[in-house]
């Protein structure tokens, strides 16, 4: 679990905007991409995020409830 301030100031590197947190993992829903997260600490590097499918969003938009 990553803490809320931590939370609340980490931005997607690649377009500078908000990181959904879901399943342990940041995910941006606008390029759809989830950075993954080692030992508590995100992994924030464009080329090691992953792409995922419109399923994938799909489930991740859902899980990770309202955004604030």
């Amino acid at each position: 679990m990553l803490d809320q301030k931590l939370l609340s100031i980490i931005v997607c590197p690649a377009d500078r905007g908000p990181l959904l947190y879901v399943d342990n993992k940041l995910y941006n829903p606008r390029l759809r991409r989830v950075y993954r997260i080692d030992d508590g600490i995100p992994v924030l590097l464009i080329d090691e995020a992953t792409d995922v499918n419109d399923e994938e969003h799909a489930r991740l938009v859902a899980a990770s409830g309202p955004v604030s």
